[in-house]
């Protein structure tokens, strides 16, 4: 008798379990599932509705920019609006999901009330990075593409978000800069670029010669076609800068466009190179040093009267006179 009522009591047990599992399952295919789609169709939507508004601002900015910066500024504005639109929209969308899933969000918003006290104290770096990302994109520090130097990194910016910079360097490296970091911006991408070369001439070398042919060489690479466009103004030549030893520092300025000094001053220096060599110039040393004596003809060597002179001796070959104080040599 027992034994019939205890299998009774389980068939009844399990049948009514399984009439549960089945009105929880048709509660939930006829009310929940409904919900939770209509949720997810709308998020969708709003997600892609945000990517085409910033896809057709990023496309009208294009057509219109009058400036390579100004689309930067607009690029990076926009991938700024799309993170955060998205961030929202998920937000959002949790808030609805939640309730329908059994989650009561009464005492989950009331506990988050208190917790967020301590979660605010100990994500203030969080809110840091995010304030002054906001300061970066209003003050227009930098955008996406132009190479900047932050927080000790040189590079390329890649991406950008309110709480983030990603710095590609030259070496491929990636570098991700929380924004609270960056307290000096140096921008390679603003308005232009100056570069200056120290052209390094003998002493022996007469000045005017030097800065004539100097001035012709950086002409013709300005006037060249192929380097004609990144230039911004003619190269201008300080005139003599500092004498160090035998070494003559001529230095040579080139105004172009912003980060697109590098051929130009490559070429100009290569061009140099070869003119000086035409003209016999011997480039500078700063540990060669040479005297010239008054009635001598060779470099600190005394003629005396009635002695015929010496053959004049190149100053610039003469052998350095310091003595190895380990070797005496």
């Amino acid at each position: 008798m027992w034994t019939e009522l205890l299998i009774l009591g389980r068939r009844e047990f399990f049948e009514g379990l399984g009439d549960k599992y089945v009105q929880d399952l048709q509660e939930f295919l006829h009310e929940k599932l409904p919900k939770l789609i209509v949720v997810a169709l709308i998020s969708w939507a709003l997600m892609w509705v945000l990517r085409l508004v910033t896809d057709r601002i990023l496309t009208i900015a294009n057509r219109q920019s009058s400036s390579a910066g100004h689309y930067a500024q607009v690029r990076t504005l926009t991938t700024v609006i799309r993170a955060t639109g998205i961030g929202i929209i998920v937000f959002l969308a949790t808030l609805q999901v939640l309730p329908v899933l059994g989650f009561n969000l009464g005492p989950l918003l009331t506990s988050a009330g208190v917790a967020g006290v301590a979660i605010g104290l100990a994500a203030q770096n969080i809110v840091k990075d995010c304030f002054n990302g906001f300061l970066i994109l209003v003050e227009d520090q930098y955008n996406v593409g132009d190479v900047v130097t932050i927080a000790g990194v040189n590079g390329t910016v890649e991406g950008m978000t309110l709480r983030r910079t990603m710095v590609r360097g030259g070496d491929g490296t990636l570098f991700i800069i929380p924004n609270s970091q960056i307290t000096t911006v140096a921008n390679l991408m603003r308005d232009f670029s100056l570069a200056t070369i120290n052209v390094s001439v003998d002493f022996s070398a007469n000045p005017d010669e030097v800065m004539a042919l100097l001035k012709d060489v950086a002409m013709s690479v300005r006037n060249d076609p192929a380097y004609r466009d990144v230039y911004l103004a003619d190269p201008v030549l300080l005139g003599v800068d500092a004498i160090k030893g035998s070494q003559v520092i001529y230095p040579l300025q080139l105004k172009t466009k912003a980060n697109q000094q590098w051929a130009a001053q490559r070429e100009t220096q290569r061009r140099i190179r070869l003119a000086l060599e035409e003209k016999g110039m011997l480039p500078g040393d700063p540990m060669r040093v040479y005297t010239r004596e008054q009635g001598t003809g060779n470099s600190g060597v005394v003629v005396g009267p009635g002695e015929p002179e010496l053959p004049k001796v190149d100053p610039t070959a003469a052998k350095s006179t310091e003595v190895n104080p380990f070797t005496g040599e």
